[in-house]
């Protein structure tokens, strides 16, 4: 069985990366990208429910009288 030659692997894996980073760095500079984004202000509008209108009292069990 003949030996596997492993010799050209490195250069094969180098050479893959070097064109990975150029592909990634020739898409990344397609994009534009805004300098200082601005949030935008959404207007919330309320709703009002109906279990908002009444007070109601919540009683716990230690504030119970004893």
């Amino acid at each position: 069985m003949p030996q596997l030659d492993t010799s050209t692997w490195l250069m094969m894996i180098m050479s893959m990366f070097l064109a990975l980073f150029i592909i990634f760095q020739m898409k990344v500079s397609k994009h534009n990208f805004h300098f200082n984004p601005e949030p935008t202000l959404i207007k919330m509008q309320k709703q009002n429910n109906p279990w908002e209108m009444k007070w109601t009292k919540i009683y716990l069990p230690l504030s119970l009288p004893q």
